[in-house]
């Protein structure tokens, strides 16, 4: 089986991988269904608020290896077949955008599921790690100062394209980094607005405000 066929069967496996809805997972035990509780979204923000501090801890860390691990098969695969750069950063880009696909439209969870942030996080690690520091430095200093974890997930990964571009990435990066911006930004819509009309809820404030 040559190294291209391998590539196309990974993109479905990655969406696959990042369908597993691991807050849904982490959950099961404290009977509690996020689906239909706090902001109803699967991610640790919401199991955190929801259930506790390990439950959130696991779904965070499960979340971004959901998103790193398709990306690490993938460049194995792509060192094998000794490709190009421009080739590895094209296909590694799509291995990763389909897992933080899957997060969001879960095959699981009839094509619903969470806003993608850790998952996004963990694909940039594998993709390109020392960016991904620079969004958890961002994320964090965002988050102690507002206090709102949606807030800081927006400003970081909307930064995305221009670190990359600030590093003269490439043209793939770049338009990389754009895609995954939207695609979670996008998902964030209505905490927008909650920021805007200012109801969104803050880190640690256990009332929290359906955002769905």
């Amino acid at each position: 089986m040559n190294t291209v066929l391998f590539l196309y069967l990974l993109v479905p496996v990655a969406f696959l991988i990042g369908s597993i809805p691991f807050g849904l997972i982490f959950s099961r035990g404290s009977g509690v269904d996020l689906r239909s509780t706090g902001s109803r979204n699967i991610g640790a923000t919401n199991v955190l608020r929801s259930v506790g501090k390990v439950p959130a801890i696991l779904t965070l860390l499960s979340d971004g290896l959901k998103g790193a691990v398709p990306v690490i098969i993938c460049k194995f695969i792509l060192s094998a077949g000794g490709s190009d750069m421009s080739v590895a950063e094209l296909w590694m880009s799509i291995v990763g955008l389909a897992a933080v696909l899957g997060h969001m439209f879960s095959v699981f969870l009839g094509f619903k599921g969470g806003k993608g942030v850790a998952t996004g996080i963990g694909v940039v690690a594998a993709y390109s790690p020392v960016v991904s520091l620079l969004l958890i430095g961002i994320w964090i200093t965002v988050a102690i100062m507002t206090k709102y974890s949606s807030l800081a997930a927006i400003v970081s990964v909307a930064l995305l394209p221009l670190i990359y571009l600030m590093q003269g990435g490439s043209f793939i990066k770049i338009s990389f980094g754009i895609i995954l911006a939207a695609l979670i930004i996008v998902k964030h819509k209505t905490n927008i607005n909650n920021l805007l009309s200012g109801r969104e809820s803050k880190i640690g404030n256990k009332k929290v405000r359906t955002n769905r």
